[in-house]
């Protein structure tokens, strides 16, 4: 029995590990000539792909808004909003400009020593689709996360390509994909 429970305890740290490499591909550029006060505004976040979702993780995520207010520094204040059921979850952070523009360091608000995220705008043409990546830097690995952001459920043509395309160059599988379950959704106001 216990050989067993060993050799699952084996091939469980493995499948956890797996997609984690020791050193992860180089972040593309931030975007050319990003324009914050064209960038703030609501966006609804269409699809997540990141080195920690799995396909058992597509089920959790719901439909969710993340509107970015632009600060008198250059930075965004950020607020997300998901509904479950009749309930609303939020969450924020602000992202703090770095040397770059369209290039930011998250600031969750959590005591100092706390994991070090930095996220950049891939692409956007501010009136339809965004493309965001996010690192964060645990004692041990490497978190990427690559937001698909559009103004509306309509996306430009190419432009889900284009997401698939950027995670894939991340060293990332269609497994490392989610898309929010819409099954039954509707904008509830009320809700958020």
């Amino acid at each position: 029995m216990r050989l067993l429970c060993g050799l699952w305890l084996w091939l469980s740290l493995l499948t956890v590990l797996q997609g984690q490499t020791s050193t992860p591909p180089p972040l593309p550029p931030p975007m050319q000539s990003f324009q914050g006060n064209q960038f703030q505004g609501e966006w609804f976040v269409l699809g997540l792909a990141g080195n920690s979702f799995r396909p058992e993780h597509r089920a959790l995520l719901n439909p969710f808004t993340a509107t970015f207010e632009l600060s008198d520094a250059g930075g965004f204040e950020v607020w997300n909003a998901m509904t479950r059921g009749q309930h609303c979850d939020t969450w924020s952070y602000v992202l703090i400009p770095a040397a770059q523009p369209g290039q930011f360091t998250v600031d969750h608000g959590v005591e100092p020593g706390a994991d070090r995220e930095e996220t950049r705008v891939v692409d956007s043409d501010y009136t339809q689709f965004a493309l965001m990546l996010s690192r964060r830097h645990t004692s041990r690995l490497a978190i990427l996360r690559i937001s698909l952001l559009g103004r509306s459920w309509l996306l430009p043509p190419g432009t889900l390509d284009q997401f698939i395309c950027l995670g894939r160059a991340q060293g990332l599988s269609d497994d490392n994909i989610v898309f929010p379950d819409v099954t039954g959704w509707s904008p509830q106001a009320s809700v958020c």
